[in-house]
């Protein structure tokens, strides 16, 4: 059981080790700690903790390390996560000079989350559950050939070639997008298909390339996402000469990592903590996961995370998921015309 002495002793461990990537030892606690007990004291809390399982001593002789378990606790301890106020208004102020365009969003949030937390930045596109059909256009292209364009929710647009079976004009294709749209928009991939109404063999073409489209979009479920960072985590020393980093960068090529990070649990809102060997997936054992998903629940929602060794700062790397999260999470509502509050 964790007192409220060992729990101070723990910690202190836990901001030393993250801070100098070395074992700490009972005379650096006595010496530095400030905690008003004596020496045999602390080895004493020291050895209990790591009897429970909270620290770990690579040598005999050597200091403690945090073990997964020791970070757990250090992370559900840790009060007042809030990014101070002249780095949240920095960060709005950054978002205001970009181009309003989601993907332009996205590739600065990556920039920034690595920047600020020293360690690799994922950030994945929202995707909505079943994209929405918002309008449709049929354009022209010679003769028999015409360009199928589609505007779905999230002002994501949509672009593919069809060939008809005769030459088509451009009044022709209007006419039968104006049909479509009164039909369609607001709905659905697989409403459409289920949608029964009477179509000439143009339009029924032209609805099955429109089907065609919006199911591509909605198997897209880990569309490869922005990352930033790995400089940094190369700078680390878990991962400086490791095949721990080989293991990951072939995740990322085989376009693998965001679905390996991504647990069940972050259905649930807030930012989720994932430490060491709480990660189901071998490859990031030695690392801790910070995410959220950000978005407009139900609509459209993608995921921010970072990816650092368990020996990450916390206390820094919450917040900034967090507030960056929310700013993603306000920018998204305003292409699906919700409004976010808080």
């Amino acid at each position: 059981m964790i007192t409220t002495r060992s729990g101070k002793i723990l910690n202190y461990i836990i901001g030393q080790y993250i801070a100098r990537a070395m074992p700490v030892s009972s005379q650096v606690i006595a010496d530095k700690a400030d905690l008003g007990v004596s020496p045999a004291t602390i080895r004493n809390e020291m050895a209990n903790l790591e009897k429970e399982g909270y620290l770990i001593r690579p040598h005999t002789s050597a200091g403690c390390i945090p073990s997964d378990k020791g970070y757990r606790y250090y992370v559900e301890s840790i009060e007042n996560m809030v990014l101070p106020r002249e780095e949240q208004r920095l960060i709005s102020h950054t978002f205001h000079q970009v181009e309003k365009e989601v993907e332009a969003w996205l590739s600065l949030t990556a920039t920034l989350l690595a920047r600020l937390t020293q360690n690799v930045a994922v950030v994945s596109l929202p995707k909505s559950t079943d994209c929405i059909l918002k309008h449709m256009e049929l354009i022209a292209v010679q003769d028999s050939r015409a360009l199928v364009v589609v505007v779905l929710d999230g002002a994501r647009v949509k672009e593919k070639l069809i060939t008809f079976d005769e030459p088509v004009s451009q009044p022709t294709l209007s006419t039968i997008g104006i049909k479509l749209n009164s039909a369609y928009v607001g709905l659905t991939g697989k409403q459409i298909s289920a949608r029964e109404i009477e179509l000439s063999e143009m339009e029924k073409k032209a609805t099955d390339y429109l089907v065609e489209i919006m199911q591509s979009e909605d198997s897209k479920e880990y569309q490869e996402p922005y990352l930033e960072g790995w400089h940094f985590m190369l700078n680390q020393p878990e991962f400086a000469h490791s095949d721990q980093m080989r293991a990951l960068m072939e995740l990322v090529e085989r376009r693998g990592l965001l679905k390996v990070i991504v647990p069940a649990s972050v259905g649930q809102p807030g930012v989720h903590v994932i430490i060491g060997k709480e990660n189901q997936y071998q490859a990031i054992q030695n690392c801790s996961v910070v995410i959220c998903r950000y978005g407009v629940p139900e609509e459209a929602t993608g995921t921010i995370a970072v990816v650092g060794p368990t020996r990450m700062p916390y206390s820094r790397t919450i917040p900034t998921v967090y507030y960056l999260s929310s700013v993603l999470s306000q920018l998204v509502a305003g292409l699906y015309g919700r409004e976010i509050h808080g």
